[in-house]
């Protein structure tokens, strides 16, 4: 465990900071607290999922990531399951400030990655950024997401975004994080291509059309994925790179260690995320092998 952690830790209540301690101690904690741990947590505090929701916003933003700003912020999503899922700021020395992901991102990608299909709160310190809140308006369920301040009545994201232009604009009825599979197929012999596959499978692009994914393998043979998740807005589009360092990073794992990526899009696209996943990937992790495919 970090020492940032480790401090954190040391300044919660005590009824929270041991049995929190046990599960962050885990080699496999991936800063996700699943619901049946969540429970235990609400049954040995007193807080309800919320109030420990807010308790836990220190500890996402040791997940940050932050050479340009040194600006830590965290965000905790919380999903139909009842999981809560941190997130945290991400940036990315020499490249472009547009590549940044900002912690409320962090955590709804997560979350969506770990299986989420619906988040019913958001829970964060300060309001959302007007990038974040149309990052959000794209979500499956948007009409009933909350978000949680401290010290603030509960709002509906709506609430922060009216006469809000997205999805529903577009006329579209999927919705990001809604299920779905695209069922493009290929054979692939190197099983890191095929799960950049799986990852595209799983993208998000109404607007482009464009599938992409990303698959990242370490030099210990971890494996994270990531798909791309498009906005009606266009710009707070999240490459599939960037989801996938979302992984990397809420697994307490270092860009220095990423040793293969693939880049999987189908042919043909309005869009690619070629140049700049090379581009990010010489800044960060030099030393890793970029392979695309197209299918």
């Amino acid at each position: 465990m970090t020492q940032d952690r480790l401090t954190v830790l040391s300044q919660l209540p005590e009824t929270l900071a041991k049995p929190l301690e046990e599960m962050v101690i885990n080699p496999k904690f991936s800063a996700t607290f699943t619901s049946q741990q969540v429970e235990h947590l609400i049954h040995t505090t007193g807080f309800d999922a919320i109030a420990l929701a807010q308790h836990l916003l220190p500890l996402a933003a040791t997940y940050a990531y932050t050479p340009v700003s040194d600006f830590q912020v965290g965000a905790i999503v919380r999903g139909k399951s009842g999981a809560l899922y941190l997130g945290a700021n991400i940036e990315f020395s020499g490249v472009s400030l547009g590549q940044t992901i900002h912690a409320e991102q962090a955590a709804i990608a997560h979350a969506w990655m770990r299986g989420e299909n619906k988040l019913s709160d958001i829970i964060v310190d300060t309001p959302p950024c007007g990038h974040c809140r149309q990052f959000m308006n794209e979500l499956a369920g948007v009409e009933a997401l909350q978000v949680t301040l401290p010290g603030q009545a509960t709002k509906k994201l709506l609430d922060y975004l009216p006469e809000s232009f997205g999805p529903v604009t577009m006329g579209m009825k999927v919705r990001l994080m809604d299920q779905q599979t695209h069922h493009i197929r290929a054979d692939f012999s190197d099983s890191l291509q095929q799960t950049a596959l799986n990852a595209l499978n799983q993208s998000y692009a109404p607007y482009s059309k464009a599938l992409s994914g990303v698959a990242i393998e370490l030099s210990n043979q971890q494996i994270y994925l990531g798909a791309y998740a498009e906005n009606a807005a266009f710009n707070p589009s999240l490459p599939p790179l960037q989801v996938a360092l979302i992984q990397l990073r809420m697994h307490g794992d270092s860009f220095r260690d990423i040793q293969r990526v693939v880049l999987a899009e189908t042919e043909n696209g309005t869009i690619t995320h070629l140049d700049i996943t090379r581009s990010v990937l010489e800044k960060i992790a030099p030393q890793s092998q970029l392979v695309y495919i197209q299918v």
